[in-house]
């Protein structure tokens, strides 16, 4: 099992579509006992919370968000934890929306230092 998020700051890799997560959001993750939970903001995204579980390198949350457009939006995410080469952590992510049509997939990592 990779190491903990606890603390760790990710960001994805690429920008999503418009409304959604992209390169200017910025993740705190927090991880005790099998439980993860994170606050998101920054681009299109004020605020955004996720809460769920890990168990190994699998994690599975929900997440919601209040975009700059005033409007929210709510999904469902599964994701792999990966250490890479140089010792980053990146989550690859398969995400589903609740609130709305649309899914695909994501990648998340720590900035390179």
């Amino acid at each position: 099992m990779a190491r903990s998020l606890d603390g760790l700051v990710l960001s994805p890799v690429a920008d999503q579509a418009p409304g959604q997560v992209g390169t200017r959001t910025r993740f705190t993750y927090h991880e005790h006992d099998g439980r993860i939970w994170a606050e998101y903001e920054g681009g299109d995204v004020i605020r955004g919370h996720l809460v769920g579980t890990r168990e190994g390198d699998r994690l599975d949350f929900r997440y919601v968000q209040l975009k700059t457009d005033g409007g929210t939006s709510s999904g469902h995410c599964v994701s792999t934890v990966v250490e890479l080469d140089d010792g980053r952590l990146r989550l690859e992510e398969s995400w589903e929306w609740e609130s709305q049509e649309g899914s695909g997939t994501s990648v998340v990592e720590q900035p390179p230092s």
